[in-house]
């Protein structure tokens, strides 16, 4: 089955499997759940590429117990990550920019976790990019561990199951199967929804904001005024 390599062929969901098989789909969902390098990886494409492979025969292991591992995987990760948060702490916000971190995706994160609260755990694992810096930020806030216990099991399975058994239940569809391609990019089309419509409106408060702050400015003064006032003190 050929794919659309959505970025450099490395990242391509069909190319990953195939290398390396379901141990790299574990790797990965493990790296994007919790790990500061994981956040470009292709987890959505990823997890349904996968089951529709399982459901096509491709891929020669039990959907149940690919279901499972990959549960496993976006539960340990996300666990690794809240640790991480717990240790690095707020030194993480002050950490510069290189090629492979970005202040910016933190802030996200942070706001985004701040918005939403403990249910952040769940929510993020719909979002690519937030999902691997929320549960550091999670750790950060020194949330509540058995709290953040029973959020990232929730969104694990939601998310890793989830988008498994919806590759496994469309890869019977022979239109989807003969259109992948273009499933795959409306599965990262739908991902960065979520992102696209907070970038709306986080550009449409500052529009309103901007005016208002505008409208604090002190107003100019009539130049004659200063010199009426001098005219009636005489």
């Amino acid at each position: 089955m050929n794919t659309l390599a959505l970025g450099p062929s490395w990242l391509d969901p069909d190319y990953l499997i195939g290398q390396f098989g379901l141990a790299g789909v574990l790797v990965i969902v493990f790296a994007e759940s919790g790990l500061l390098i994981g956040f470009f990886l292709p987890g959505d494409s990823l997890l349904f590429t996968t089951g529709l492979l399982v459901t096509t025969d491709k891929l020669h292991t039990p959907l149940w117990l690919v279901c499972v591992l990959v549960a496993l995987a976006a539960i340990i990760g996300d666990q690794v990550g809240y640790l991480f948060g717990r240790k690095v702490g707020p030194s993480l916000f002050s950490r510069p920019d290189s090629r492979l971190f970005k202040q910016e995706n933190v802030e996200k994160a942070h706001e985004f976790f701040e918005k939403h609260g403990p249910k952040s755990l769940i929510l993020a694992r719909f979002v690519p990019i937030v999902r691997t810096f929320t549960p550091i930020i999670a750790g950060v806030s020194r949330m509540n561990y058995r709290s953040f216990i029973v959020f990232n099991v929730i969104g694990g399975v939601l998310w890793g199951v989830g988008v498994t058994l919806l590759g496994a239940a469309l890869g019977n569809v022979e239109f989807v199967h003969k259109n992948i391609e273009a499933m795959l990019v409306l599965i990262v089309l739908i991902s960065v929804i979520p992102i696209a419509i907070e970038f709306l409106r986080a550009r449409s408060k500052a529009k309103k904001e901007g005016p208002a702050a505008g409208s604090g400015e002190v107003p100019p003064q009539d130049p004659s005024a200063g010199r009426r006032g001098r005219h009636a003190k005489r």
